[in-house]
């Protein structure tokens, strides 16, 4: 008995040195995402120029657009849409419309979804944090009409060293016009 005691006492010490640990991490991610001038929102107060209700968005969108733009669902890597497409064009947020990235940006970051290292302009994204599923992270939402993409990670290429990992299904690929 002592010693189920005892595994539940470390289990319980571990658990909050991890937490206490995960805490200043995320202080410091923080940090660090502000000093990148990575605008971070709650969207309680964020208000997006195209407002839906659910009924609306489910009339339109497909399932799988809604379980990843709406819902904040993750696509399967390495077998989505526009990961190995090296196509000239503009990307487009799904539900919208709104220009989001450019090809010029895109690059293959091997994390098995479409990776760009810069939005098309500072305001077509909207970033703030994730700490969803036990991990803390960046999400990235359209500033249009505030759809969930993807995430944002520190470790891309320069000129930005971002890697906004974005899911296939969240995006359509316009030509560019000439």
């Amino acid at each position: 008995m002592m010693k189920l005691r005892n595994f539940f006492v470390f289990t319980l010490w571990a658990f909050i040195a991890m937490s206490c640990s995960a805490q200043s991490k995320m202080e410091h991610d923080q940090t660090n995402h502000n000093k990148n001038n990575m605008a971070m929102t709650n969207k309680k107060t964020q208000n997006f120029e195209i407002q839906k209700t659910d009924a609306e968005w489910k009339k339109e969108l497909t399932e799988s657009e809604y379980r990843i733009l709406r819902e904040k669902g993750t696509e399967m890597p390495y077998v989505n849409k526009y990961y190995k497409v090296d196509k000239e064009g503009v990307y487009v947020c799904a539900a919208c419309g709104h220009k989001l990235f450019s090809s010029d940006t895109k690059y293959h970051s091997g994390s098995g979804w479409p990776s760009f290292y810069a939005p098309i302009d500072s305001n077509a994204i909207i970033t703030r944090p994730d700490n969803s599923m036990f991990m803390h992270r960046t999400e990235v939402v359209c500033a249009k009409c505030g759809s969930h993409l993807g995430h944002v990670f520190e470790d891309g290429p320069e000129p930005t060293g971002l890697r906004y990992c974005i899911n296939s299904v969240a995006l359509d690929l316009k030509p560019e016009e000439n």
